[in-house]
């Protein structure tokens, strides 16, 4: 009987959007599921009609509904059948309509994509562009005639790249004397292909913003239509381990430290305590940054060796909290502490998260924030924003 393993490899994706100057909304809408219990990952990207306001709901009924049909495995020529009579129509009685590209990720590596009237999804394998057997699907219903949906399908490889787009990166520069037509598709794989060949370890964001940066320099630096760029990228796997809180009883100490010491890859403490017992077990000192004062008035961060850095816990953990649940494409991160932690938290994949479980009883205090009280479930909640907005692969250890 054949068996099917799960791929070595960890998947990065990462999306970047600019709106128009002067847009309050963007009519491009991503959106995004883990259905772990099917291993399956859905990605949805839609572009409306026009842009502004207009254009997001549009993008955002659109997406919405994708997402839900794909994720109970309706057939794409039906849900979009379904899409398309949802869309209410214009006081005119013309048609609105949102593009959409839905990609599938399996966790034996298959990739399914579906997209009704975005550019090409750009696929990069072994320095060059892939390019799977297309099949194509008719929209379901009289009204629909015509209309056809784009399908691709097969097994990703590590180091495979997929770019997914809007119209507004594929037509920018649209009338200018370099491109009269648009960037154009052509290019695009021309420029992805060359910086996947100058930098062959190219992150996906970088990737992402690279290419709409581009975008943006092609319509003088203000894009004229919404532009969204994603990037998928099959990679080895960059582990990180965040330690915060001692073991619950102190006899587990050693062994605490034994598993801190033996992880290979990069490592941070959140919390005074803890960097104390492991500094005390590994023979080390835990020293003191003296900088300038943050804006998040967070106690100052410290060295030891071994460790990239030595944070106070709950407080910072909430403030990591807070700044991952607002991040975006336009986020801009400084140094103060827990802005450092997310910076690691994104650099890395599979990050381990070691919990201990010893009352610090500084913190029980009826009048102090439930942050403060309950650090499981500041680090739960953080577990779930790494997990279902960054696509991180997060494990928990209770000691």
């Amino acid at each position: 009987m054949m068996t099917t393993s799960k791929p070595d490899y960890h998947i990065e994706i990462d999306v970047q959007q600019k709106k128009p100057k002067g847009e309050i909304a963007c009519g491009d809408v991503f959106v995004s599921d883990i259905f772990r219990e099917e291993g399956r990952t859905i990605l949805v990207l839609s572009d409306g009609i026009g842009h502004g306001i207009k254009a997001s709901v549009l993008a955002q009924l659109t997406a919405t509904m994708a997402l839900k049909y794909t994720r109970f495995h309706t057939k794409p020529e039906i849900s979009s059948r379904i899409i398309m009579d949802a869309l209410p129509k214009s006081n005119d009685g013309k048609e609105n309509y949102a593009t959409f590209t839905i990609i599938e990720l399996e966790t034996d590596g298959h990739v399914r994509i579906i997209n009704y009237d975005n550019p090409t999804v750009l696929i990069i394998r072994n320095g060059d562009s892939y390019q799977p057997k297309e099949y194509k699907l008719e929209v379901r219903g009289s009204k629909n005639a015509g209309k056809l949906l784009r399908c691709r399908e097969f097994f990703a490889r590590k180091e495979d790249r997929m770019v997914f787009l809007t119209d507004g990166v594929v037509q920018s520069g649209l009338g200018n004397s370099r491109y009269p037509m648009g960037w154009g598709s052509e290019n695009i794989n021309q420029f992805v292909l060359s910086q996947v060949n100058r930098m062959p370890d190219i992150s996906g964001s970088r990737l992402a913003r690279k290419i709409l940066n581009q975008a943006s320099m092609n319509d003088n630096f203000e894009v004229k239509d919404d532009a969204t760029c994603g990037v998928i990228y099959f990679r080895e796997p960059r582990k990180f381990m965040l330690i915060t809180g001692p073991p619950f009883y102190k006899i587990k100490d050693y062994d605490f430290v034994d598993r801190v010491k033996n992880f290979n890859g990069k490592k941070i403490i959140c919390g005074g305590t803890t960097a104390e017992i492991i500094a005390r077990e590994l023979g080390l000192k835990v020293e003191i940054q003296h900088v300038a004062k943050n804006p998040a008035m967070l106690p100052p961060i410290a060295s030891m060796e071994g460790f990239e850095m030595v944070t106070e816990g709950i407080l910072t953990l909430g403030k990591v909290e807070e700044i991952l649940e607002n991040y975006s494409s336009e986020s801009h991160l400084e140094d103060s502490p827990a802005e450092k932690v997310v910076k690691l938290l994104l650099q890395h994949d599979s990050i381990e998260i070691i919990l201990g479980t010893r009352i610090n009883w500084v913190h029980q205090d009826p009048e102090q924030p439930l942050e403060l009280e309950l650090r499981k479930i500041v680090v739960k909640r953080i577990i779930k924003i790494l997990t279902n907005k960054f696509f991180k692969h997060v494990e928990i250890e209770y000691l």
